[in-house]
């Protein structure tokens, strides 16, 4: 292979409503304390009126696109499962405002692994010579399908997005992907889902209201299955890469809440302090996770060039994935 996809560029955007764990005490019940100790989550943020996932996405990849010092890119893609409408995609009315009308650009959706499986394809684009960069875009505003009267639920989501740029480059360099592994369930699609509002329930005749219009997650089942899972991608793609598990200085993992990545830590026998987290100041981000993570990690020195580093997600469908690159030298922005 004589091409490779690159990371070049990061870049990140939260809403600017910030949501305590005691403003959600104050409406339902639960406390600080309760949420803390079974997430590890203090605060999240959410959208408000004139924001949405797609303004999320263009903040988020305008930074990724200055991050790597250009305003250019071949192809758009949005990761998310709150897209502004059903229909059409998010993607082409988020490039348009970025400058990029012409691109092009398209959704996908697999929930919180959405964001690794757009780096798959996004890489896919870049070595088959069919572009020369990708901006990836994570964003999701979960806020928006959550029961408001769920505690868990709204306990755990947050809104937001983050962005890399991708760019041609050779597969040995700093920033190279690799080790890709992608794989799905769908016999355990049930254990997360927003049950009504697809073909499914509006042929059926059932009301929105009856079937469930709201996201759903079976937490005991979803967290056993997020440990293996994830622990198992990242093995296979450190195998990939000719890496021993204890070779990766940095792991950025789905940022579902700290017990998962404190489990998986605890499965594969590595050290908490490799695992970059920031999910106690922005919750459940879903497909905006490990970008916001990656941001994160490149403004407050967590994520430094030369590291072995592994990304991975696990999420709706059920789906999974985890990527390999030895960490770049990124400009914050």
């Amino acid at each position: 292979m004589s091409r490779a996809a690159v990371l070049a560029g990061v870049g990140a955007w939260l809403p600017e409503t910030v949501v305590t764990n005691d403003e959600l005490a104050r409406h339902l019940d639960t406390t600080d304390a309760w949420i803390r100790t079974r997430t590890g989550i203090r605060r999240r943020r959410v959208i408000g009126p004139g924001e949405s996932t797609g303004s999320l996405a263009v903040e988020a990849g305008r930074r990724a696109l200055k991050s790597a010092g250009t305003d250019e890119a071949g192809v758009v893609v949005v990761a998310t499962s709150t897209p502004d409408r059903p229909c059409p995609a998010t993607a082409p009315e988020v490039a348009s405002r970025l400058g990029l009308t012409g691109v092009s650009a398209f959704d996908i959706a697999a929930v919180c692994t959405g964001f690794v499986y757009a780096l798959g394809t996004a890489a896919a684009l870049i070595t088959s010579d069919t572009t020369d960069s990708v901006l990836v875009i994570g964003a999701d505003a979960f806020s928006t399908i959550l029961d408001p009267e769920d505690r868990t639920t709204r306990a755990v989501f947050g809104d937001g997005a983050g962005a890399v740029l991708l760019r041609s480059g050779e597969p040995g360099e700093p920033g190279a992907l690799g080790g890709l592994h992608l794989g799905s369930d769908g016999t355990r699609s049930e254990l997360i889902e927003v049950p009504a509002g697809g073909s499914r329930q509006r042929a059926s005749g059932v009301p929105a209201a009856e079937a469930g219009p709201y996201f759903a997650m079976r937490g005991k089942a979803v967290f056993s299955e997020a440990v293996r899972k994830m622990a198992d991608a990242v093995e296979a793609t450190a195998h990939s890469l000719g890496w021993a598990p204890g070779d990766i200085d940095r792991f950025v993992l789905h940022q579902a809440n700290a017990r998962i990545l404190a489990a998986v830590a605890d499965r594969m026998g590595m050290p908490a302090e490799r695992f970059v987290s920031n999910i106690e100041d922005v919750g459940n981000t879903v497909a905006a996770s490990i970008p916001l993570a990656l941001a994160d990690g490149v403004a407050d020195g967590a994520l430094r060039a030369g590291q072995h580093t592994v990304l991975a997600g696990f999420g709706g469908g059920l789906t999974w994935g985890a990527v390999g690159l030895v960490w770049p030298d990124v400009t914050p922005v």
